[in-house]
């Protein structure tokens, strides 16, 4: 099982221009890593289409795939949405840095039924493209959509170049069980991301909150185990959420869970309140400059943090 890192692994570098695509392949590189998942979505100070790359012009590309096999990794694209104006260009892209993975989602800010409807005639329409590039599509649970929902859209698509992409802390935001989550997408899996949450309070808020692998309320022991026992996949990817936070996107038992308890048990928040409250540790530079350095600081600690938790389960299991 090899392990390769996601981009927003390192978002606040990114977003304040302390790293670029370039350098976030080498420090993947340096960190012991076999591979990288680049986020081409927009964010603070990123392109405004293709996130952490600085463009699809196919010069520019190729240098970026000539630093990938450098390094000698693996490669997948991380983009969004189902339609073929979404995703055609992120296929390109894939295709020109040799990544054989692109993981999409359904619903951006909040869960959207009618494009959850879409879904499924969308994803059949893109899979000539799929064929053509012969690269495989992953369909995330993006904190919005359980793990039925997911299955049920893949199984209707009914092709092989469409499957899952398993993240095993966003079914907390549908109140699903992690655990539970990762079991049921298992087979389906093309793909990962593997974080950690817990639950804390944002003034009279419940929200989850991302915190270094091992740290956390999920059982990555279990998620692990079962990704290894259950799914296809011969890597993990590292998408360590820290500094994070984000809504319940459905109402309370969605997903089976309605209970402040076991992986959803409260827990204190990872920073003073009288730093930053927990929904604006995305962005902590609208809060302070010192905030800003000192979640800096916690993110790149925390990454260091989350590879090893992954080489000890590695070590435990493979």
């Amino acid at each position: 099982m090899k392990f390769g890192l996601e981009t927003e692994s390192c978002h606040l570098l990114f977003q304040h221009r302390q790293m670029d695509v370039f350098s976030f392949i080498q420090k993947t590189w340096e960190l012991g890593l076999s591979g990288v998942e680049l986020n081409i979505i927009p964010d603070l100070n990123l392109h405004p289409q293709f996130g952490v790359l600085d463009g699809a012009q196919k010069t520019y590309l190729h240098r970026v795939r000539e630093t990938i096999e450098k390094y000698n990794l693996y490669c997948e694209i991380d983009a969004r949405f189902c339609d073929a104006e979404s995703l055609t260009p992120a296929l390109k892209i894939a295709n020109e840095l040799g990544a054989d993975v692109v993981r999409t989602y359904i619903s951006s800010g909040k869960f959207n039924p009618e494009r959850m409807a879409k879904a499924p005639t969308q994803l059949k329409a893109i899979v000539p493209l799929l064929k053509k590039y012969r690269i495989k599509l992953a369909l995330e649970n993006h904190e919005h959509e359980t793990s039925q929902e997911i299955i049920r859209i893949i199984e209707a698509v009914n092709s092989q170049w469409v499957g899952a992409h398993c993240d095993i802390g966003n079914s907390m935001m549908a109140w699903e069980d992690p655990v539970a989550a990762v079991k049921a997408l298992a087979p389906y899996t093309y793909s990962t991301h593997f974080k950690d949450h817990i639950v804390v309070m944002h003034d009279d808020t419940p929200v989850v909150c991302g915190v270094p692998i091992g740290q956390g309320s999920v059982d990555i022991d279990q998620c692990f185990k079962i990704l290894l026992e259950d799914s296809p996949i011969t890597h993990i990817n590292i998408e360590n959420c820290y500094p994070y936070c984000a809504r319940f996107a459905r109402p309370k038992g969605t997903g089976g869970v309605d209970t402040f308890s076991g992986a959803f048990q409260i827990k204190p928040p990872p920073f003073a309140e009288s730093l930053i409250k927990p929904l604006d540790y995305y962005y902590p530079h609208k809060i302070s400059s010192q905030a800003l350095a000192i979640l800096t600081q916690a993110q790149l600690d925390g990454l260091k943090i989350s590879i090893d938790a992954l080489h000890h389960l590695k070590q435990k299991y493979c």
